[in-house]
């Protein structure tokens, strides 16, 4: 250990992401027994790789940010984090009062909101998700819109030129939307060039643009980026964010909403 407490900074963090690229996920007791480094100059050096994006921090270490490659499957999104998505929803249809126009994006998550809006009168409803859409066909009050396009037959939804062009004749209240893969550095991502065109329209008609994403999908980013983080007006997610996550997101301009599970 003798060697690695002689390591110029920028050497240290190398090794910080050399180790996580083998373990994952580190702790800070394991930073500073693996580099023979205080527990200061650890907590030093993985801050500056978070600011960097090239880290996540956690309030006890740190994981690495990883990549994105497929886009998951909509049966299989389905299935996971249904605690979670639904604390995400809640807390997106308060936001919803009667008479707006909304647009609701691709995702299991956005089309959890549909229960929690069952009082609303007077809406208008707007979605490039095919399931969102059915799910709002009994509906008691709401105007339903579905944007057209090339169907995305994984993920059960409208992608494309088509889809953007449709959302940009709209004027939107809020502007609902999804995503598998985001953090502070890289933004919204996403694998599938076809899916930026409809989201950058949505939110280009919108007057408030809303993420919804909950923690798993935090610390990731995909081919494609969609938007920057400071381009959106609020992040709703779930009580695992971590608050050094939420304060870097926050410091961006970004209202965050932290939703608690039922």
């Amino acid at each position: 250990m003798a060697k690695t407490t002689a390591l110029i900074p920028e050497q240290r963090r190398q090794q910080i992401l050399q180790h996580l690229r083998t373990e994952q996920v580190l702790s800070y007791r394991q930073i500073t027994e693996l580099l023979g480094i205080s527990q200061m100059t650890a907590r030093r050096d993985v801050a500056l790789l978070a600011e960097q994006g090239r880290v996540r921090a956690t309030q006890g270490g740190a994981t690495l940010v990883t990549r994105l490659l497929n886009e998951p499957r909509r049966a299989e999104k389905a299935v996971t984090g249904l605690p979670e998505k639904k604390a995400i929803a809640r807390a997106a249809a308060e936001l919803v009062t009667d008479s707006m126009t909304i647009y609701l994006d691709a995702g299991t998550t956005v089309q959890a909101m549909r229960p929690y809006l069952e009082d609303r009168t007077g809406l208008t409803v707007v979605s490039n998700d095919l399931s969102t859409v059915l799910a709002f066909l009994d509906h008691p009050s709401v105007d339903l819109i579905s944007v057209g396009g090339r169907v995305d037959p994984d993920n059960q939804s409208t992608i494309g030129r088509l889809a953007a062009l449709t959302l940009a004749e709209l004027s939107l209240d809020i502007a609902f939307l999804s995503s598998s893969s985001w953090d502070a550095r890289h933004g919204v991502t996403t694998p599938v060039e076809a899916k930026i065109e409809a989201k950058r329209a949505a939110m280009a008609s919108a007057t408030t643009t809303v993420l919804l994403a909950d923690s798993g999908k935090f610390g990731r980013f995909a081919k494609y980026r969609v938007l920057s983080l400071d381009e959106l007006d609020t992040v709703i997610c779930d009580l695992a964010l971590d608050e050094p996550d939420a304060e870097r997101i926050e410091a961006l301009g970004v209202e965050v909403v932290r939703a608690q599970l039922p």
